[in-house]
């Protein structure tokens, strides 16, 4: 089950340009993926205007993910991605939907055994994950990036993190999935290793750390897991991370593997990037063909608490 608005973006990168807006969002991106993977039932919650509700229902719908969308918000989210060479974006918001409340979410998808909470800007708070927690049995894992954005004075996407309330947030979530500028943007520490261990500190049992094209880092009880990127040339970078999270949670789900689950989230998401728009592919015999070369790169420390 993800939690998270859909938004309908720009897209600008060095080799590929939108046509128009396409379909994106945390907990969108996610839900495809988990799809795509193999996982029988995905749903989504989250808020859009009538300008582009019966398309989302449609794609929903051609994708096979359920979805609830009464009722409408005032209008869509949505931004402008603009990639320069280095693979560094600036976001520029398009439209921003409606907050996510605990009546926007049916009663029979409380009985997900997992939830992907994903927002994109600030649509989900302390109070809604709180009702997750207490209201359903199921694994929360929080994609926090949409908790850490504000628009700035020119209509640009900015990051800033409340420590104290961030920290009562991580206390009701099992995983914690930010990417690098995320986890300095939450504790403070630019070294990814360090703030693995201050985000472990919050609560979540599992953090996740995501590190573009060096892979990711993982804390399974007292070791650091070291999961590398499989080697490619991202055309689209938009969602990877999404489609980490969404592949971890499927694989996660089956194996209850942090390292198996990592290899799997790392695979899909090389492939996705590869990809322009929410029909990316996620072949399965592509994903075990670079899940088996980024294991043999795989590294487990064990490290002093």
């Amino acid at each position: 089950m993800g939690i998270g608005n859909p938004v309908y973006d720009v897209i600008v990168t060095p080799s590929v340009r939108t046509d128009g807006r396409v379909l994106s969002g945390c907990s969108t991106n996610a839900c495809l993926a988990a799809k795509r993977l193999g996982l029988k039932r995905v749903g989504l919650v989250g808020r859009i205007g009538s300008d582009f509700a019966d398309k989302f229902r449609l794609d929903m719908k051609n994708f096979g993910i359920e979805v609830d969308l009464d009722p409408l918000a005032s209008g869509t989210g949505g931004f402008r991605l603009i990639y320069d060479e280095k693979g560094d974006r600036t976001l520029d918001v398009l439209g921003v939907a409606d907050r996510i409340t605990a009546r926007d979410i049916p009663d029979e998808f409380l009985d997900a055994s997992f939830f992907l909470i994903g927002p994109i800007l600030g649509e989900v708070d302390l109070k809604l994950i709180e009702f997750v927690r207490s209201s359903s049995s199921g694994t929360v894992f929080l994609d926090p990036q949409g908790l850490l954005r504000m628009i700035g004075s020119d209509g640009r996407i900015v990051h800033r993190c409340n420590r104290e309330a961030f920290g009562k947030v991580a206390n009701f979530v099992d995983f914690i999935k930010p990417n690098e500028h995320e986890s300095e943007t939450i504790t403070g520490l630019r070294d990814p290793v360090n703030a693995l261990l201050q985000l472990r500190k919050l609560g979540p049992a599992a953090p996740i750390i995501t590190l573009a094209e060096r892979g990711s880092i993982i804390m399974e009880n007292d070791h650091i897991c070291r999961i590398p990127a499989f080697p490619t040339k991202a055309i689209d970078p938009t969602g990877a991370g999404d489609v980490y999270a969404g592949s971890f949670i499927t694989e996660y789900a089956r194996t209850q593997s942090l390292v198996e689950a990592a290899l799997v989230a790392s695979a899909a998401a090389s492939i996705m990037v590869e990809q322009v728009g929410p029909d990316f592919a996620i072949p399965l015999k592509a994903v075990e063909e670079r899940k088996k070369s980024i294991r043999g790169r795989l590294a487990i420390e064990k490290f002093d608490q």
